[in-house]
């Protein structure tokens, strides 16, 4: 398999800020975010990262189709409700880079996209004189009636890179679940390490 990977920033991310919506729609569809996502909220939602100094993805190409895509930005440009259990903790929001999405349709698993879009993000983190990086991973419940029975959890993966769980460190941010009316808040666990 032969993917092109491509880092945008500035100018280059409103073109792909389409079609990133709509893989983030597809992809978080599943387990576990189980998002409904729409067109319209992801406008709105995206627009943040052509407004961001410092504002990275990298996007994962087979011909000219987006097919993964990791972003990233200045955790001090990040949404209060990501910067607030690392403030309460006493870490510093504007000295770590915050690694948000990562998703990738599932047919290009398996093949090291992943390492990929994690090296791209911290490369860029550095270049712009970060040292630390964090993201979050939403909690669901094992016993959560749409879990699927093969799922394997990405702890082990991102723990090999080097990320550990901040104790007690949860995001809650609201989004609309699979058969939901309206949006309720997520518990999402704060990850980290230094670079």
């Amino acid at each position: 398999m032969t993917l092109q990977i491509k880092n945008l920033s500035g100018e280059d991310l409103k073109n792909v800020l389409g079609d990133l919506a709509r893989l983030r729609i597809s992809v978080f569809h599943d387990w576990p975010y189980l998002y409904e996502g729409s067109m319209e909220y992801e406008a709105k939602y995206l627009q943040r990262y052509l407004e961001t100094d410092g504002a990275l993805i990298v996007g994962a190409y087979d011909g000219s189709k987006l097919v993964g895509a990791a972003t990233g930005e200045p955790l001090g440009d990040e949404f209060e409700a990501f910067q607030a259990p690392l403030k309460e903790r006493g870490y510093d929001p504007d000295k770590i880079f915050y690694l948000a999405e990562s998703v990738l349709e599932p047919a290009y698993r398996g093949h090291g996209i992943g390492h990929r879009f994690f090296d791209e993000r911290e490369a860029h983190a550095r270049r712009l004189g970060y040292d630390q990086a964090a993201f979050c991973a939403v909690i669901r419940p094992d016993n959560h009636p749409m879990k699927p029975e093969n799922y394997r959890p990405l702890d082990p993966f991102w723990k090999k890179r080097g990320y550990e769980k901040l104790q007690d460190a949860i995001v809650t941010f609201p989004w609309l679940d699979i058969g939901e009316h309206e949006e309720t808040e997520k518990p999402m666990q704060v990850w980290y390490r230094r670079l």
